[in-house]
C-alpha cells in the first residue's frame, strides 16, 4: 500500500523540487520559492491528500520504509543533531571500515561519542561503505571509540541501520564473529550512558553489536530483528516470496518491540516516512535523545552498567501470552 502511494508522490516531489530551484544557489532558491509560492502551495495540498489515504501501515509497509534509499542516513543525522564532529578512523589493528562512522561531537553542548552504520547515498558511496555491512574492522573501530568514551566519561550514542554484518569469507577469516561477540560483552559493562537509535533496518548481530544500550529508541517505521524477512521465509518455508507473511510473524516493528520490552521509546515520523520530511524527523530524534540522555546522566557508572546488564538478561524471560501475539 505505502509503496503505491509513494509512487504517486514521486512526480509531485519532482515538480516541487524543480519549482524550488533545487540545483540553484540559496538566493536563487528563495527567489524561485517566492515566484512559485501559489503553485507550491497547491502541490503541497495535493501531497497531503495522498498521504492522508495512507491508513494503518502493515509490517511489510514498515520494512519498505525502513529500507527507503532517501531515508536520513548517519551523515545527515550527525550534521543535523551534533556540532564539532571529529571523525576517528581505523581499528588500530588492520584497516579502516567505512561501513562504520564514528567520532567525537557535542550534543547540546555536551561532549559525546557518536557511532553509526553508514550505507552511503549514491551507488559509489554504497559500494565504498559495503552497503552498510561492516566487517570485523568496523566493529573493532566502534569498540575502540566506546572504550575511549568510557575513559573520558563521554556518553555514547549509536545509530543502527544495517542489513547485517558482512558475511564474506574474508570477514570470517579476520574474526567477524569474535568482533561482534566482544562488542556485546564489552558494551554490557560500560560505565557511561549508552543510547542506541534504530533509524532504518536493524538486522542480526551486525545491528546488535552497536545495540547493547541502556535505552533503545526506534523511529516509528524502523525495524529490528534477528534476520531479514526474506531470510526468515527462506529458512522456514524455503520460499523467500513469502516475506510479507514473515514480516507479520517476526514482530519486528517498533510497536511490537515496545510491547515486548525490547525497546524503550518510539520516535514519531512524518506521514509517509522520515524521507518525506527529514528535517522534521531529525528534530523528533533530537528531542527524544535529549530527554533520554538527561535521564541517564543522573545515574552513576556502576548503576548504568548493572542496569544495562539486567535489561538484556531479562529480555524474553516473560514471553507474552499467545492471545497478545
Amino acid at each position: 500500500m505505502i509503496k503505491e502511494l509513494l509512487e504517486q508522490l514521486a512526480p509531485l516531489d519532482a515538480q516541487i523540487a524543480a519549482l524550488r530551484g533545487g540545483d540553484l544557489d540559496e538566493d536563487s532558491q528563495m527567489a524561485a520559492i517566492t515566484a512559485h509560492a501559489s503553485e507550491l502551495a497547491e502541490l503541497a495540498v495535493e501531497e497531503d491528500e495522498i498521504l492522508r489515504c495512507c491508513g494503518p501501515l502493515t509490517a511489510e509497509d514498515r520494512v519498505f520504509l525502513a529500507r527507503h534509499p532517501e531515508r536520513p542516513h548517519i551523515d545527515e543525522t550527525i550534521n543535523a543533531l551534533f556540532t564539532d564532529f571529529f571523525e576517528q578512523c581505523g581499528d588500530r589493528q588492520c584497516r579502516e571500515d567505512r561501513a562504520i562512522l564514528g567520532g567525537i561531537a557535542r550534543f547540546h553542548g555536551m561532549p559525546v561519542t557518536v557511532i553509526g552504520h553508514r550505507k552511503g547515498s549514491t551507488l559509489e558511496e554504497n559500494m565504498a561503505c559495503n552497503f552498510g555491512m561492516p566487517g570485523p574492522e568496523g566493529y573493532r573501530k566502534a569498540l575502540r571509540l566506546m572504550k575511549q568514551a568510557e575513559k573520558f566519561g563521554r556518553p555514547i550514542i549509536t545509530f543502527i541501520d544495517t542489513p547485517g554484518a558482512y558475511p564474506g569469507k574474508e570477514a570470517e577469516e579476520r574474526g567477524q564473529g569474535e568482533a561482534i561477540a566482544r562488542n556485546l560483552m564489552e558494551m554490557s559493562g560500560l560505565t557511561v550512558p549508552v543510547i542506541a537509535v534504530v533509524t532504518g533496518e536493524g538486522s542480526s548481530g551486525g545491528a546488535l553489536a552497536l545495540g547493547v544500550a541502556n535505552h533503545i529508541l526506534m523511529l516509528e517505521n524502523a525495524v529490528y530483528s534477528v534476520l531479514s524477512p526474506e531470510g526468515f521465509a527462506s529458512i522456514l518455508w524455503k520460499d523467500a516470496s513469502r516475506s510479507a507473511e514473515a514480516c507479520e510473524m517476526m514482530q519486528l516493528t517498533a510497536p511490537d518491540l515496545l510491547r515486548l520490552g525490547v525497546i524503550d521509546d518510539i520516535i514519531p515520523e512524518p506521514e509517509g516516512g522520515a524521507h518525506t520530511a527529514p528535517v522534521v524527523a531529525l528534530r523528533q530524534v533530537d528531542r527524544c535523545l535529549h530527554r533520554h540522555l538527561a535521564e541517564l546522566s543522573k545515574e552513576s557508572g556502576a548503576s548504568l552498567a548493572a542496569g544495562r546488564y539486567q535489561k538484556f538478561r531479562q529480555m524474553g524471560a516473560a514471553a507474552p501470552d499467545k492471545e497478545e501475539q
